[in-house]
């Protein structure tokens, strides 16, 4: 059904079959729950700081047990915030945040631990150019600047093998 042909159907509906409908939308599927609840109770902050220490157990996970968990270093978990946080029409503000965030945390990591796997650097590469083009396209890349510069320079500080990469991004916005 293209949305020309539901905008037909849903003009013929009068408003209480339009409220069963919703109300049938939001009881079978969880995403439209989901959106609604956020809808009418917003709870950005909630929401931010949840997200912020899921990413942070993936590098410095917390112990259990009196043992020490091993660091998964997982990147979707946060790509999965962030697809979330855009599906729901969070602030563009709170998701720059998440997405540097996201590569701080893994920086911090990286700083008090060696890490090998070539995979880890091109993931934050990605992470930072998604971070960067997202910024540039909602228009808030200029209150963001002083922390994108300083994820650059701390890759080039830690000598990652494509800090070059970095920098390259860095020099597209500025000039």
């Amino acid at each position: 059904m293209s949305k020309r042909d539901l905008k037909k159907y849903l003009a013929e509906l009068n408003k209480q079959q339009l409220e069963e409908q919703v109300l049938e939308l939001y009881e079978k599927f969880s995403t439209v729950k989901t959106y609604y609840d956020f809808v009418f109770n917003p709870k950005e902050d909630a929401l931010l700081k949840e997200c912020k220490i899921k990413i942070s157990n993936e590098y410095f996970p917390q112990k259990t047990s009196g043992k020490p968990r091993r660091p998964k270093m997982r990147r979707s978990v946060a790509q999965k915030y962030i697809k979330h946080f855009i599906l729901l029409g969070v602030d563009p503000f709170i998701i720059g945040d998440v997405m540097l965030y996201s590569i701080e945390i893994a920086q911090t990591f990286s700083a008090e631990r060696l890490v090998k796997p070539d995979l880890f650097f091109k993931s934050m590469l990605n992470s930072f150019e998604q971070a960067v083009k997202f910024m540039i396209s909602n228009g808030i890349l200029e209150e963001f600047k002083t922390r994108i510069l300083a994820i650059s320079n701390e890759s080039m500080q830690q000598n990652w093998y494509n800090k070059e990469e970095f920098g390259a991004i860095v020099d597209r916005f500025e000039y």
